[in-house]
């Protein structure tokens, strides 16, 4: 492989051949491709595309630049991914009730950067929960838990992490191919059999048209399907939070309410309809009504909190979780209301903007180094279309400081619009295929 015949294909509209593509990615890993040529492949393949076979051939040789786990276990090896959202911790619920139904979960997730939280930073809101461990580790709890939630390791899509910060900084990320490469060759690489992918649209998500977010839906699902794993995607709606919270800890309450049995949520009812849909994909039911049935009866009779439970004394934190989350969740000093200026319905929620407010308090990131509040949040988030008076709580701003509560209260504000009765979306857009 030349990287440069690679770049100059490329930028001629000419595919490079599969072996080729497999070619590059593991001269990213190994340094054989140059910064300057990472940088010119990236923005050729933003302008031309790769097309579904360079995709998937990519995206193979990604998964492959690294580690690829292979399991043996008395069941099938499932995982899901989300696009990003605000108040989306829908994998917490979702890993443990799956594995309650003899599903195996070996989870690699990530951490939040810009207005999106991440999975990672949420779960280790729990004090002694440390998401950061090493393979033997990993397998061992996803055996015996049956799921586990952790943070790549370096020998995971090394090429991935290379070709990520070269896009990073040469404004490329939004390639659809090159998002679909990065996302399906770390997922790959854990060794799955199937995924379901919830494709986030709306105000506080990465694909804000639903025709941007159905053709990323599209090109996952038929590159996965491509690379030798089922997969299927729920185009789901981010106008406004998933759940009534948004920051680390504030959302693990909303993951604990639902694992207690409150299943009469959108938080809930995407969790259940992604899940059954992943069943239904692993051959583990006939039907997405029948699969609903079965997870629901997880939360309802506590085996999926058992197995969240165990996951958490696994990964370092209390043994006492399930009984005692609310004593070991840590809470922000301040707390204040942020009071509505006018009467009316809630017309309009900017998902990003209260992401950022979130951010701001020092429950995000801008950048990989920042340190994060798990404290720090919003809770008690109105939803479109309550009836709002003035003065009435639009969510409750959880702080560190009076000053820092003083800004978010403005900028939450800023980001929920008070108005005409709205057009109230679909929770599930669309289900590809």
């Amino acid at each position: 492989m030349e990287a440069r015949t690679v770049i100059a294909d490329l930028r001629a509209g000419r595919m490079p051949d599969g072996d080729a593509l497999r070619g590059f990615a593991a001269g990213l890993a190994d340094g054989r491709v140059s910064d300057a040529q990472a940088g010119a492949f990236a923005m050729a393949a933003c302008l031309y595309g790769l097309g579904e076979a360079g995709c998937v051939a990519l995206t193979l040789g990604m998964r492959d630049s690294g580690d690829v786990l292979s399991w043996d276990l008395p069941g099938p090896v499932v995982d899901k991914h989300s696009t990003g959202g605000v108040g989306d911790p829908v994998s917490l619920i979702l890993a443990p009730a799956l594995a309650a139904l003899g599903c195996y979960v070996p989870m690699i997730s990530g951490r939040g950067l810009g207005h999106s939280g991440g999975t990672l930073d949420k779960l280790e809101a729990i004090p002694g929960v440390g998401c950061a461990v090493d393979e033997t580790r990993f397998r061992a709890i996803t055996g015996d838990v049956g799921c586990a939630i952790v943070s790549a390791t370096g020998r995971i899509a090394p090429a991935d992490k290379r070709l990520y910060a070269v896009r990073d900084v040469t404004a490329t990320v939004d390639s659809i191919d090159l998002i679909t490469a990065s996302i399906l060759s770390k997922k790959l690489a854990g060794g799955i059999g199937a995924l379901v992918l919830d494709v986030k649209v709306g105000s506080g998500a990465f694909m804000a048209s639903p025709k941007a977010a159905r053709e990323l839906a599209r090109r996952l699902v038929d590159v996965a399907t491509g690379a030798g794993c089922a997969a299927t995607a729920l185009i789901t709606d981010m106008n406004q939070p998933l759940a009534p919270a948004l920051g680390n800890a504030l959302e693990i309450r909303e993951v604990m309410r639902v694992l207690e049995g409150a299943q009469d949520t959108p938080l809930a009812r995407i969790t259940l309809a992604l899940g059954a849909a992943l069943l239904v994909l692993a051959g583990q039911a006939d039907d997405e009504d029948a699969a609903k049935a079965r997870l629901a009866a997880t939360l309802a009779d506590g085996r999926a909190l058992e197995r969240f439970a165990r996951m958490v004394a696994g990964l370092g934190g209390p043994v006492d979780f399930a009984a005692r989350w609310r004593d070991h969740l840590p809470a922000a000093p301040v707390q204040r209301a942020v009071p509505a200026a006018d009467n009316g319905y809630v017309a309009d929620i900017d998902g990003v903007a209260l992401g950022m407010a979130v951010v701001r308090l020092g429950g995000g990131r801008l950048v990989e180094t920042d340190a994060i509040n798990p404290a720090v949040g919003l809770s008690n988030v109105v939803r479109l279309g309550d009836t709002i008076r003035k003065g009435d709580p639009l969510a409750i701003v959880h702080a560190a400081d009076d000053a820092a509560a003083d800004r978010a209260v403005v900028s939450v504000q800023a980001a929920i619009t008070i108005g005409a009765m709205p057009t109230l979306p679909s929770l599930i857009h669309e289900r590809l295929p």
